[in-house]
């Protein structure tokens, strides 16, 4: 493995690791995602995200699949709240075609008028989908919980924002955000440094662009408690949110290693307590969200409604005993962490999304640094956290 970071003179930044196996993947991000909307915004930099796919002056929406699928490889996105990426995965011998579709979807999106108006049914859709799913309800639920709007709003957005969105708004936004200097490409995979620099080069004319000032939102916390009922459901989602410290503020390694003693996998405190010798529930565990500017932990539990009461009260008193926690637990979870990560690197497309969001966060190496800065985690963070005493609750039964 070789790491490798260029900034080419048109202001992309280029980030490489190389790797002996036969497949690469690339990915190219804007630094743009749900967290720079306004309430206006919610759901523009998802909304663009689709429509990328959806043709450019040189391809259709289906020639763009085609390029990609013909050789064995995969075509995506996701929207994040600090980034939009795009991303394909093939054999490294076809990396040439790989970054020319998507420096020509990324850069050179067209936004047909005809399919504005068909996405965003599509996108509606999308939208029913995650509110007829009771878990990823909840896990919405609790984030507008956590913050005031817009950062508390779902990513996606509202149907009727989204509908009442217009090409020309949509374009404009894309041409202003989708260039190079607030850009990063990253590679993954068996390929020459040299070669993915002089394809990029060759691909982007050499042209900075306009300078891109992305206004952060305010992002405001708050801490409230609710739940909702709905018929056709049988058993009780509900989740438990708490603030943590966000990457400008320090902590990020102390919350990774928090949540993973706590509710990560079938040995995790919460799985052994709820699950194992209560019976209270199937599944249980813990998720973090952690920005530049925002971070927050929630568990999630799935459990009879009768029971929810008594589930949130263990899941609550687990989280106050990790103030007692012991050294060789702390080393435990350390190794476990650190062999985690190292499992999740395994696939070339974990390791580029995570090279960009430590670039965005600060400094890429920090993710080469991963296990120096686990190990140099004590007991007493731990405690502090176990301290946080506010929290937001939101479930959703029958």
């Amino acid at each position: 493995m070789k790491f490798e970071k260029k900034v080419l003179q048109n202001g992309l930044t280029i980030l490489f690791e190389k790797r002996d196996v036969p497949v690469t993947t690339v990915m190219l991000a804007a630094k743009y995602g749900a967290a720079y909307e306004s309430n206006e915004e919610k759901g523009m930099a998802h909304f663009m995200e689709h429509l990328c796919f959806k043709g450019t002056k040189k391809r259709s929406a289906k020639q763009i699949a085609e390029e990609v699928e013909k050789f064995g490889g995969d075509l995506n996105a996701f929207t994040h709240e600090e980034v939009t990426a795009y991303h394909v995965r093939l054999p490294s011998e076809h990396l040439g075609i790989a970054m020319d579709v998507i420096f020509d979807i990324f850069f050179n999106a067209s936004f047909p008028e005809d399919e504005v108006k068909k996405e965003a049914n599509v996108i509606c859709e999308e939208i029913k989908m995650y509110r007829d799913n009771p878990r990823a309800h909840v896990v919405e639920k609790i984030k507008e919980n956590l913050y005031e709007k817009p950062f508390g709003d779902f990513i996606g957005g509202s149907q009727e924002g989204v509908r009442g969105m217009t090409r020309e708004q949509l374009y404009e936004k894309h041409r202003k955000m989708y260039v190079p200097n607030n850009s990063i490409f990253c590679v993954v995979g068996n390929n020459d440094f040299d070669e993915v620099i002089a394809m990029a080069e060759r691909l982007i004319v050499n042209d900075k662009g306009q300078e891109v000032e992305t206004n952060l939102p305010e992002i405001v916390k708050k801490n409230a408690k609710n739940s909702e009922k709905r018929a056709g459901v049988e058993q009780m989602n509900l989740a438990l949110g708490f603030h943590f410290p966000y990457l400008e503020e320090g902590g990020r390694y102390v919350a990774e290693l928090f949540s993973m003693i706590l509710g990560h996998g079938m040995s995790s405190k919460l799985f052994t307590e709820v699950r194992e010798k209560r019976g209270l529930v199937y599944g249980v565990k813990t998720d973090l969200d952690l920005g530049k500017n925002y971070g927050y932990m929630m568990i999630w539990a799935g459990t009879d409604s009768e029971k929810e009461k008594e589930v949130i009260d263990i899941c609550l008193e687990e989280f106050k005993k990790m103030g007692d926690i012991t050294e060789e637990e702390l080393e435990s979870a350390k190794v476990q962490v650190v062999g985690s990560r190292d499992v999740e690197s395994e696939a070339s497309n974990n390791t580029a999304v995570n090279l960009i969001m430590e670039e965005i966060r600060g400094d890429v190496e920090n993710y080469y640094d991963y296990e120096k800065k686990i190990n140099a985690v004590n007991l007493e963070d731990i405690k502090k956290l176990s301290e946080v005493s506010e929290y937001s609750s939101f479930s959703l039964g029958p």
